[in-house]
């Protein structure tokens, strides 16, 4: 361990555990240098890898099977299609917003470290630190909530095929445990193949969409017209209002486009990144948004009674879908199992994702018991105390639903409103920054003029989708149907305060802090 000084104060830096190429390219190396960081992690992602990463971590097309339920009773088939397109679109605006910080500044500290350089000097500290913590809440709550989507698919499979099976909640966390347990192997003592398998797993989710959207095509009738389809509009919540039940309805698309700056994270495993990693979350953004419109069109045009499909007995009206279209059971689930092997690759991405965040933000000890949680093994180069963490905090929630769907649902909801947060907070820093003209640091992926007007709208956007996160399906509705992620929400973010106010100012510096000036 190397001691220095800068500006009176003792700075505590590793020594790289990786050399060679396995520590990068002369860009990489260069770009550590600046940001003051050390290459702990070994480089083994190229740019196909990691845009498969990005692509089946977000898994849009399968997300908005599974997630339209919300959308369809708020705004109905033209609500949910529409509000899908302007989320996208949206969406897309703040991944450039994003992409451009990542060319400048890549590292898996992401969010929290852009907030660090970029936020005005007298904020940049408070505001960075709340911000690692929303991403550590965002991505953390993410294992489960991503995991139980997979779990819902196989027991909707069981329903299907078996009808004497009697569902329970704890059978849900027993697989919750199962599938966690295995992605935390290929985490682990797989690792070296991970970008092998995300490879794979992007043509899996690309080929996989093209079967299963041809054999809808092929085998499904079309109960609507595409007017029909497109500009029905309900409001099933009750909110007497068409309008606003659609804008409630935006829950069902932030979903399924959540989730593109999870590269971001890996990002001191990518090779050549601020080049790579601007360029791959561009690509899996466009290439998934599209490949979801297609599929949520195609999904709504084959619909047919919208009340039948909701309250089918397998708990997924996809799965209804399917099995209306083909009148096969065996065909509607080996279309439901290729959603489920590519949720399930999701899975190890979303593992893979929330340890990298969780050490980066140790290493610059925003978290009690920093040392241990940036521990890297010195054998295979991995946070495998960051990755034990993520995997039993996720078991440990799991837990909740034996004794409540509503509260594990309240706490799979809050990681959304998290990230957004820390969204809004990360791209209003730069906002601000070309507001006052100040200079920006040189990059590959620069959005130029044009980029003042894309940060102001997408932060206006994120505002408003934020909101609407924590809207209740319905108004007036009883304790038990009640959005109580927001109550959940704040008591996070007071706690992380009451921390950074007793504890965290006097160990925190920011990553700012450890920034070569000179560079």
């Amino acid at each position: 361990m190397l001691q220095v000084k800068v500006l009176g104060l003792p700075r505590l830096v590793t020594i790289s555990h990786v050399t060679g190429n396995a520590a990068g390219t002369t860009l990489d190396k260069g770009d550590m240098w600046r940001m003051g960081k050390q290459q702990q992690l070994r480089r083994n992602f190229r740019f196909v890898s990691i845009v498969g990463f990005t692509m089946v971590l977000m898994s849009t097309w399968e997300a908005e099977l599974n997630a339209n339920i919300f959308g369809l009773i708020n705004g109905g088939t033209g609500g949910l299609i529409w509000m899908y397109v302007g989320t996208y679109f949206g969406f897309l605006c703040a991944i450039i917003s994003m992409a451009e910080m990542s060319s400048m500044a890549p590292t898996s500290g992401g969010q929290y470290h852009w907030v660090s350089e970029f936020a005005p000097a007298s904020a940049q500290k408070f505001l960075s630190y709340l911000v690692g913590w929303l991403c550590v809440l965002g991505w953390q709550v993410g294992n489960v909530a991503v995991s139980f989507l997979m779990a819902g698919q196989l027991q909707g499979l069981v329903i299907l095929n078996h009808d004497s099976y009697e569902p329970q909640r704890w059978h849900l966390t027993m697989i919750v445990i199962a599938v966690m347990t295995v992605c935390l192997i290929f985490n682990t003592a797989l690792y070296r193949q991970l970008p092998i398998l995300e490879t794979v797993a992007l043509v899996l989710h690309v080929l996989g969409f093209f079967a299963i959207l041809i054999t809808l095509w092929a085998t499904g009738t079309r109960t609507q017209s595409a007017s029909d389809v497109f500009f029905t509009f309900t409001d099933g919540g009750g909110w007497g209002n068409t309008g606003l039940s659609c804008v409630v309805g935006i829950l069902s698309p932030i979903f399924s486009l959540l989730g593109p700056d999870s590269s971001v994270h890996m990002a001191e495993e990518l090779r050549n990144a601020s080049k790579s990693l601007p360029r791959a979350m561009l690509a899996g953004t466009l290439v998934n948004g599209a490949m979801g419109f297609v599929m949520i069109v195609t999904f709504c045009m084959l619909l047919g009674d919208v009340e039948q499909v909701l309250a089918t007995p397998t708990g997924q009206p996809f799965i209804q879908v399917f099995h209306n279209a083909v009148q096969s059971k065996a065909a509607a689930t080996a279309m439901t199992s290729v959603m489920i092997v590519i949720t399930a690759c999701g899975v190890i991405n979303n593992i893979a994702t929330s340890s990298r965040q969780l050490w980066a933000f140790a290493r610059d000890k925003g978290v009690p018991f920093s040392p241990w949680f940036s521990a890297i093994h010195p054998r295979v180069n991995l946070p495998i105390n960051a990755l034990l963490f993520s995997y039993v905090v996720a078991i440990l929630l799991s837990l909740i639903n034996i004794g409540s769907t509503i509260a594990f649902n309240v706490l799979s909801s809050l990681g959304v409103g998290a990230l957004i947060s820390s969204y809004i907070i990360s791209v209003g820093c730069m906002t601000v920054k070309r507001l006052r003209k100040q200079p920006l640091l040189p990059c590959s992926f620069s959005l130029g003029r044009a980029g003042l007007a894309i940060n102001l709208f997408s932060t206006l956007f994120l505002i408003l989708i934020f909101i609407m996160s924590f809207f209740p399906p319905s108004p007036q509705p009883a304790a038990d149907t009640m959005n109580w992620s927001i109550l959940v929400y704040g008591t996070v973010v007071l706690a992380s305060v009451t921390y950074y106010l007793l504890l965290g100012r006097y160990r925190y510096a920011g990553p700012v802090y450890y920034v070569r000036k000179s560079a």
